[in-house]
């Protein structure tokens, strides 16, 4: 070979590699998968309330494409105050356009309104944005300062007390306390209202409230059933009266007497229409009158004058707001007794000062109404446990609803906590333990954490399951999406391979879905009939076991009231359910540390159950990208890697975090 033709070959070899080491180095270089830009805007700058504000949002892939489908849409309205007055989805008018319209309320609160909009494609492909505009009823500048909706009367506005967000037209009025809270230029006179009034029987409350009635009788409150729409089986409408299935007293079939103690009715089972018979049924006095007890005759709850400290004349015309009491009669008893089922409600939290039981229901602390979380709209209560099947309205308590500040990524000291704030929910830190004892009850806040129907320790009527309680217990961990799987009636039940038992409740969601986020939750089991050949857990009846203790008779009852035969063949099983913890919140000096999840394993398995480990071993993970390392600490690593280079946590695991706009391999 000549000269000329050898360094033809090594020029073309050289091209060759130089063009190979290209394409590596393309290959191997971090680059952004596909995202979506938005555009929001409002039809107008500037409302009134009672308006309408119509909102459009293009919605646009990173390559200038329009964004025609999407899998997951959702519009969120928050007013100046920082409350969320609205979530919902957008509708797709195609093209790219996507449309919501929202009316403000006659008392839409003056000031800055804040929209975000947030639309996914499919998974890992979402974008988000936002817009704001602005409400004012008094385009001449009269000051609402207590920002109660109402302008001052000083300036030609109606509200007779500016400094007091209490006092406005149309507020409530207390009779006899010297203040005109609904300023129609006097105080109620005691004489007037419910004065006066002598108890004629629950029917009375209907004569002048049959629009409340209607609304409590349509309630979840009341029929115990509704739309289930986070519920990811089962038709759209479930409820306790309407197949569900716990660990606790399984479900009501055979019981409805004992079930229905703590049913805001006098004892007639719920139907759909609202009858006059069943507006009278409406036990109104439940959540108006603290001092109120009642009992059952013949199968009908009637006023319980010799438990009570005032006559039911004098009940009547003192009814009120809902307060604690009336609240936790019947959600801290739920399951059997005091803090049994909940975990992290008991009657202590009433009236206790021990801010470090409760930092928000102490009387040292917040101070808070269960109403303040749990708002009312037409006498559907907003909020759902995972546990939960209906749901009475579509808004849910946020933290950050009184806490937005601390809600953002900056909302804490150090930059460590603000990382977590997306995937990690603010009862995680601070519920570190539940079923606490308060500092000032005599009583035990102890919750259930295992029973079985096999035994009592009864040694009389009503003979209980036999049960196991315990305090100061640390939460489970899941990731929850707000879905959930529950079980019901006739549902072909399979065991859970991660706890070897049939669940009846469990959150839904993964550390790779962007809707999930790291809850808290009580753990509980239970040992409970099944119908082995069918695959069916049995609803055993209650009303059997309580009267007799005999489980064996419970059992055929239940599979009679299930319609089947009460010699199907059945064995006994242990069944669990998650629930989640959202009360009980500590002080700040009790939430959780970094060592608390990091340090080691006995809380939570961050990289085993929770998902959090490598993709492969590090020899292999590592070498993707380094040869021989020297072993470092998790935190230079993690630095080094995502604050510093910010790569996702794809590169070394196996989940994505799209929305904090790392570089993806």
């Amino acid at each position: 070979m000549n000269a000329s033709r050898l360094q033809l070959a090594f020029w073309s070899a050289t091209a060759i590699l130089i063009a190979a080491a290209a394409t590596s180095i393309a290959q191997s270089a971090p680059t952004k998968r596909l995202s979506i830009d938005l555009e929001v805007s409002t039809d107008a700058p500037l409302y009134s309330p009672g308006d309408l504000v119509s909102i459009e949002v293009v919605a646009s892939y990173s390559n200038g494409m329009p964004v025609t489908a999407a899998g997951k849409s959702l519009v969120t309205i928050t007013d100046p105050n920082g409350k969320r007055r609205h979530r919902g989805s957008l509708d797709n008018a195609g093209g790219g356009l996507f449309t919501a319209i929202y009316r403000l309320d006659d008392q839409a609160a003056p000031g800055v309104w804040q929209v975000r909009v947030t639309i996914e494609a499919e998974r890992g492909v979402r974008g988000s944005g936002g817009t704001t505009f602005e409400v004012d009823d008094d385009p001449a500048g009269c000051p609402d300062a207590d920002l109660d909706g109402h302008q001052a009367s000083a300036c030609g506005g109606d509200d007779c007390d500016d400094n007091d967000p209490s006092v406005h037209p149309g507020a409530t009025e207390v009779c006899g306390d010297g203040v005109d809270q609904d300023c129609d230029g006097a105080d109620l006179s005691c004489d007037q209202g419910h004065d006066g009034l002598a108890w004629t029987g629950p029917g009375m409350c209907v004569q002048c409230h049959a629009t409340e009635a209607r609304d409590v009788h349509a309630s979840v409150m009341y029929q115990w059933e509704g739309e289930t729409p986070e519920m990811a089986s089962g038709p759209a409408r479930q409820g306790k009266i309407s197949g569900a299935v716990n660990s606790y007293c399984i479900n009501i079939e055979g019981n409805w007497n004992a079930c229905g103690n703590c049913h805001v009715g006098l004892g007639a089972r719920p139907s759909a229409d609202a009858t006059p018979e069943q507006l009278a049924n409406i036990d109104c006095m439940m959540c108006h009158q603290e001092a109120y007890r009642r009992k059952k005759v013949g199968g009908v709850f009637v006023p319980d004058q010799d438990a009570m400290t005032v006559s039911m004349d004098e009940a009547v015309r003192t009814v009120h707001l809902p307060n604690r009491y009336n609240c936790l009669q019947c959600h801290a008893k739920a399951g059997g007794g005091d803090a049994v089922k909940r975990g992290d409600l008991t009657m202590a939290q009433i009236a206790t000062g021990d801010r470090s039981f409760d930092v928000h229901l102490a009387t040292t602390g917040g101070n808070m109404r269960c109403q303040d979380c749990h708002t009312f709209t037409d006498h559907r209560v907003a909020g759902r446990g995972s546990d939960l099947r209906p749901s009475d309205t579509t808004d849910f308590p946020e933290c950050a609803d009184c806490h937005a500040a601390m809600t953002t990524p900056d909302g804490h000291e150090g930059e460590y906590v603000g990382r977590h704030i997306a995937r990690v929910a603010c009862q995680t830190c601070h519920i570190p333990v539940y079923a606490k004892d308060a500092a000032d009850s005599a009583a035990s806040e102890a919750t259930e954490t295992h029973r079985t129907w096999l035994d009592t320790h009864s040694t009389a009527p009503p003979f209980h399951p036999a049960s196991l309680k315990a305090n100061d217990l640390t939460p489970e961990y899941k990731f929850w999406n707000r879905t959930s799987l529950n079980y019901l009636l006739h549902d072909v039940a399979s065991i859970d391979p991660a706890t070897g038992r049939y669940p009846t409740s469990r959150p839904l969601g993964d550390i790779d879905d962007p809707s999930s986020r790291l809850y808290p939750f009580k753990y509980k089991t239970a040992e409970q009939p099944f119908a082995h050949d069918l695959g069916q857990l049995i609803a055993l009846d209650t009303a059997v076991f309580f009267a007799t203790g005999d489980p064996i008779a419970a059992t055929e009852a239940g599979l009679l009231n299930m319609g089947l035969s009460s010699s199907e063949p059945y064995s006994w099983v242990e069944t669990d359910t998650y629930q989640m913890l959202n009360h009980q919140v500590g002080d700040s000096d009790s939430a959780l540390e970094c060592g608390d999840c990091h340090g080691s394993t006995a809380r939570m398995d961050l990289q085993g159950e929770l998902g959090y480990a490598l993709k492969g071993p590090p020899s292999v993970v590592c070498f993707q990208c380094h040869g021989s390392k020297e072993p470092k600490p998790f935190t230079t690593i993690h630095n080094k890697h995502v604050k510093d280079k910010r790569y996702d946590c794809s590169w070394c695991h196996d989940f994505s975090r799209p929305e904090r706009n790392l570089n993806l391999p």
